[in-house]
């Protein structure tokens, strides 16, 4: 099948080393968790709120809490005709953190910063590739069918995102969690360009 990938990932929080294929900003360390009132560093933009409903500013995984460390908007063109965008958040470690500022030093974040944004990066384009964006014959309007295709991408991300996380956490010892944030995604299938994943577009599902 000829997949034209068109990928537009930017960073709200923070400017991680960029790459050919990204946008990026710049902003806060990693070492630093997002806290209290969530807003992009550009005043003309509103706080990242979506249906009434705000990223958790934190999460367990196993034994461990993870902070709210970081909000990415990216999203990716599969074909000149169906794409996906949304929020995506990464969760880290605080007490990690701390542990390898001590041992490693601060500036060892920086590497992990490149990381984290080719994992975003993989992770998202291998999540939209496995969803069906095709238009659903027996959705009961675009409401239903956008809320089975954020089902579906929520299922495809979490599973793209577990190998390349476990490999991470293995070679920094820093554990994080990757999610998309359900709420935010939007979905395009009757037309898909960079334009509209990096500016606001209307819902054209269904």
């Amino acid at each position: 099948m000829d997949i034209h990938l068109k990928f537009a990932l930017t960073i709200l929080f923070i400017g991680l080393a960029g790459c050919s294929t990204l946008e990026v900003k710049e902003a806060q360390s990693i070492t630093d968790p997002i806290t209290e009132t969530i807003t992009s560093p550009e005043t003309s933009k509103p706080p990242v709120q979506m249906s009434g409903v705000n990223p958790p500013m934190s999460i367990i995984k196993g034994k461990k809490k993870l902070n709210l460390m970081r909000i990415l908007d990216g999203g990716i063109c599969k074909n000149d005709y169906q794409g996906a965008k949304g929020t995506f958040l990464l969760y880290a470690d605080s007490n990690d953190i701390e542990r390898i500022k001590k041992q490693k030093g601060a500036a060892i974040f920086k590497t992990f910063e490149t990381k984290i944004q080719e994992i975003s990066g993989a992770i998202l384009q291998t999540a939209i590739e496995n969803t069906n964006l095709g238009e659903d014959p027996f959705s009961l309007g675009a409401d239903d069918a956008q809320q089975k295709l954020a089902s579906q991408l929520m299922v495809n991300f979490n599973d793209a995102a577990a190998a390349p996380v476990i490999k991470f956490q293995k070679e920094t010892t820093l554990t994080i969690d990757i999610t998309a944030f359900q709420p935010s995604l939007v979905f395009f299938q009757k037309g898909c360009d960079e334009s509209k994943l990096d500016g606001d577009s209307k819902d054209i599902a269904g």
